[in-house]
């Protein structure tokens, strides 16, 4: 995928064909719900004081170009990493090694633990855990070998609130339906074809998932009975609502199962677990209508993943008591560990041999998972964690590698040259350095684009990041039988390439499509 193959894409387009490409993504777009309410810097509170409006995604104008060969992998991979992270978050005593030194340095990372810890000593009752995955990917080309093909490599791998599922669906049929109207110029008619724009089916796979799970957990515990639900654990006020909305209603119109919404902060005032019920089943009792209660099948979690959610007095209490009842959770306490940077940095570290003590040694995936990681190190006393410092404390060292700390969400990495001084403002305290881990940088090809974000189009040179979801749902016990595991679509976000965050909810980025090549 060499830059000067492709030096023409995206083509350049005459007003009138912008004119004509732009009103069918917004006419598309708001039709079809890929869509967000707007951020209060694009409309203030002032002309939206109820949150009643809703504007186009930020999105591309045309999909990326993506290597055929990349994109197949990223997607065979995926359900060997479900397994993967399936086995770490059963193993506690692995899982409690690597928690427990990280306890020491991140406050957050010890109040997850000790919640799992609180419910672990009064028994947990539900043996099932659902995982929707994604595993996020950059193209790799080295410098050094313009003319090589691009790799894989992997950014991160989420086990929490993965989000735009529901929007992922939507913008690869965006980009189709631009296709069907003839929006692209001939020009790009080479590259830009059905057979190069695949769909994505995450909305009815994830749905799926969750469908899977709410069967699994079987009839109502309650005595007496009550009807059954799944829950979303959101934030409050959420921009990125109709991603949310594509797997519920999805949930509703085709496996026929209530699904509601609760903002994190109101869990203890809309739930209750019988005192009375050993089996502790987790009663919903709906604002708009406190009479009609329901029990709670799955716990879908949206919100709970950063230190941000918890600034209410009850948070803790509220995610203990989540944990302690029967609904399957997702993802449980010991999953959302499992996402932490310090897993996979204890993986992909030159070296490490953890891979094969949770896949088979036999299996067909253990060198291709290896072949998609970046050099990660602690920042500590290992022979590794002195390499980083060496690495990270230098600026012309540091300038190939992204320090980043042990959490989910957007906006807390930090790049390159801005590495060293960063270290230095932490001062001599190891335990803040140990609460970070350094990246080698991976560095994709060149590429161009366009974005439509806030009413405007910037066009430019532009980074894609490609997830891949995945659908996991397995027994803690009885030699942790894997019930159900399948990928379950992509999404690919793309950013200008002076952004260093890719989080399209944060602010930087975009929703893309492929187009394969």
């Amino acid at each position: 995928m060499a830059a000067s193959t492709y030096h023409e894409y995206p083509p350049d387009l005459t007003s009138p064909q912008t004119d004509y490409l732009l009103s069918n993504i917004k006419d598309w777009s708001i039709f079809h719900g890929l869509a967000v309410r707007p951020s209060a810097a694009f409309v203030s509170k002032g002309v939206d004081p109820s949150r009643s409006l809703a504007v186009t995604a930020p999105v591309t104008l045309f999909p990326s170009l993506f290597p055929r060969a990349c994109f197949e992998e990223a997607r065979e991979v995926q359900v060997a990493y479900n397994e993967l992270y399936a086995s770490i978050a059963r193993d506690e005593e692995w899982l409690q090694g690597i928690v427990e030194d990280l306890a020491e340095v991140d406050d957050f990372i010890a109040k997850l633990w000790n919640v799992h810890l609180a419910v672990k000593n009064e028994g947990y009752v539900q043996d099932l855990s659902l995982g929707l995955f994604r595993s996020d990917y950059m193209l790799h080309q080295d410098p050094s070998q313009p003319a090589a093909s691009p790799e894989i490599r992997q950014v991160e791998f989420n086990t929490i609130a993965s989000s735009f599922g529901g929007l992922s669906s939507k913008v690869s049929s965006l980009h189709s339906y631009l296709l069907s109207v003839n929006a692209y110029p001939t020009t790009s008619s080479s590259l830009i074809t059905s057979a190069s724009l695949p769909p994505s089916p995450s909305i009815e796979s994830l749905s799926l998932g969750l469908a899977s799970a709410h069967k699994a957990y079987g009839p109502s515990k309650s005595n007496p009975t009550l009807p059954l639900c799944i829950l979303f654990i959101v934030q409050p006020n959420e921009n990125n609502i109709f991603d949310q909305l594509a797997l519920s209603t999805h949930l509703t119109g085709h496996h026929q199962i209530s699904t509601y919404y609760l903002p994190f902060p109101s869990v203890l005032c809309h739930t209750t677990i019988p005192s009375d019920q050993p089996s502790r089943p987790l009663v919903y009792y709906p604002p708009h209508s406190p009479g009609s209660p329901y029990e709670v099948t799955l716990l879908y979690f949206r919100a709970g993943y950063a230190p941000t959610d918890y600034t209410e007095p009850g948070s803790w209490v509220s995610r203990t008591h989540l944990e302690r009842s029967a609904a399957i959770k997702c993802p449980s306490i010991l999953t959302h560990l499992a996402g932490s940077k310090k897993i996979q940095q204890t993986l992909a570290t030159p070296s490490s041999t953890y891979l094969e003590r949770f896949l088979p040694r036999d299996s067909p995936f253990l060198q291709r998972i290896r072949q998609t990681f970046a050099a990660i190190y602690p920042l500590d006393g290992t022979p590794a964690g002195r390499q980083a410092i060496w690495l990270a404390t230098d600026p012309a060292r540091a300038a190939t590698y992204v320090l980043k700390p042990q959490r989910e969400g957007g906006g807390n990495n930090i790049y390159g040259t801005k590495i060293p001084p960063f270290l230095a403002s932490l001062g001599a305290d190891e335990r803040k350095w140990r609460a970070h881990i350094l990246m080698e940088l991976i560095q994709p090809p060149p590429l161009r684009n366009a974005i439509f974000r806030n009413g405007q189009v910037h066009t430019g040179d532009v980074v894609g990041e490609l997830g891949v979801y995945g659908v996991c749902l397995w027994r803690h016990g009885g030699g942790g039988e894997i019930v159900s595991n399948f990928e379950a679509g992509w999404l690919l976000r793309t950013k200008g390439r002076e952004s260093e965050e890719g989080g399209v909810a944060a602010g930087f980025g975009a929703v893309d499509s492929v187009c394969l090549v």
